[in-house]
C-alpha cells in the first residue's frame, strides 16, 4: 500500500507526523485498551507502506480523570498530596503511552513488521510572557459551587469561571509552544528506524528558570503541539485526525461545502470569515497553516479517525499547502 496525499513524491520515505484526539481514546482505561487498538491499524498502515511516523496523541478526557482522582484523594484526607497539575500531565503521557506502544507492537507483529515502538515523556517549552497566561481559558478538574469556587481562588490562586450553568471550574491557560526539550531523542529514535509517541496531550508544558525547567499548570492544544513537533524533526506531512471526513465552510447550513484541498491564501480567507470554530476545527486549521507555511512543500491533511485509511490513500480528507 502506497501512501498517496495527492503527492508526487509517490514512491519515496515520507516523514509523518500524526496527531490523534484524546476523546478517540475513550473516557477509561478499559475502554481505551479496546480503542487503541483499532487506532493501531491506519498507523500501520503507513508503516507497511514504508514511512517513518510519530505519533502524536491528546489527553483531554484522561488528565482530567487523573486530576480529579487526586483532588477527590487529597480532599478526602486519604493522606495524598494534591498532585500538581504538570505531573497529572506526565501521568497521562505514560499510561497512554503504554497502551498506544503495546497496541502497535501488537499489530506490527501481526503483520511481520519488525519496527521498535517508543513512548517518549515529552516536555515543551512555553513563555511566560504568553499572553495566555494573563487570560487562562482552559476548563480542567470538578465542578464547584460559587462560594468554593471563591474560596478556592483565596485560598490557591487558581482562576475559576462559570461553566455553561453547569457550576464553576478551574481555569488554566493555553500557551503556545516554542520548543521541544525532547526534539533531539525524538530525531535520533526515526533515523533508527522506530515508530515513535510523543508529545502526548500537547506535551508537558514547563518554563525555562536559567537552566532549570518548571513545569507550569498549563494545557498546550496538541495540535499546535503537532505542528510544532513535525516542523523541528524536518517532517514532510502533519496528519490531523478529527471527528468529520474533511473540512467544510458554511458547515451545518444549507450551503455547506466540503473541502479537498486549501492553499494558505483561501485557508486565511475563510478563518476571517468566520467558517471555523473555536474551540474546534480552528486550532486545527491554524497548526495546519503553521506547519504548512514553515516550509515550502511541506502539507497538512485533517481527516476522520474513522476514516483515516482511505485519508491516508488520499480518497479523502482536506489537504492544506502552501
Amino acid at each position: 500500500m502506497l501512501l498517496s496525499l495527492g503527492v508526487e513524491r509517490r514512491n519515496s520515505v515520507l516523514k509523518i507526523v500524526v496527531a490523534l484526539g484524546g476523546n478517540a481514546l475513550g473516557n477509561t482505561p478499559q475502554e481505551q485498551l479496546e480503542l487503541v487498538r483499532q487506532t493501531a491499524k491506519p498507523i500501520v498502515d503507513l508503516v507497511a507502506a514504508g514511512h517513518q511516523v510519530v505519533l502524536a496523541h491528546g489527553n483531554g478526557p484522561q488528565v482530567g480523570m487523573i486530576n480529579l482522582a487526586m483532588q477527590y484523594a487529597a480532599e478526602a484526607g486519604a493522606n495524598t498530596p494534591e498532585m500538581p497539575f504538570p505531573e497529572c500531565g506526565a501521568m497521562s503521557q505514560g499510561y497512554i503511552g503504554y497502551h498506544l506502544q503495546n497496541a502497535l507492537r501488537e499489530e506490527l507483529v501481526r503483520r511481520g513488521l519488525r519496527k521498535p515502538v517508543a513512548a517518549i515523556s515529552t516536555q515543551v517549552i512555553v513563555s511566560e510572557e504568553d499572553q495566555a497566561f494573563q487570560t487562562p481559558t482552559k476548563p480542567i478538574g470538578s465542578f464547584y459551587s460559587e462560594d468554593r469556587a471563591k474560596r478556592l481562588e483565596l485560598d490557591k490562586g487558581w482562576s475559576m469561571v462559570e461553566d455553561a450553568g453547569r457550576g464553576w471550574r478551574r481555569v488554566v491557560p493555553s500557551p503556545k509552544p516554542l520548543d521541544i526539550v525532547e526534539k533531539e531523542s525524538i530525531m535520533k529514535l526515526v533515523e533508527a528506524n522506530h515508530l515513535v509517541i510523543a508529545v502526548g496531550g500537547g506535551g508537558i508544558p514547563v518554563v525555562k528558570d536559567g537552566e532549570k525547567l518548571l513545569g507550569v499548570a498549563a494545557v498546550i492544544d496538541k495540535d499546535f503541539a503537532s505542528a510544532k513537533l513535525a516542523e523541528l524533526i524536518d517532517a514532510d506531512y502533519l496528519i490531523i485526525l478529527t471527528a468529520v471526513d474533511k473540512v467544510a465552510i458554511n458547515f451545518g447550513k444549507s450551503d455547506e461545502k466540503w473541502l479537498d484541498e486549501l492553499d494558505l491564501n483561501m485557508t486565511h480567507q475563510y478563518i476571517c470569515e468566520g467558517h471555523f470554530a473555536p474551540g474546534s476545527m480552528l486550532p486545527k486549521i491554524q497548526a495546519a497553516i503553521q506547519f504548512a507555511s514553515s516550509k515550502p512543500g511541506r502539507k497538512t491533511l485533517i481527516t476522520s479517525l474513522e476514516r483515516a485509511i482511505d485519508g491516508i490513500e488520499g480518497r479523502t480528507g482536506t489537504l492544506i499547502k502552501a
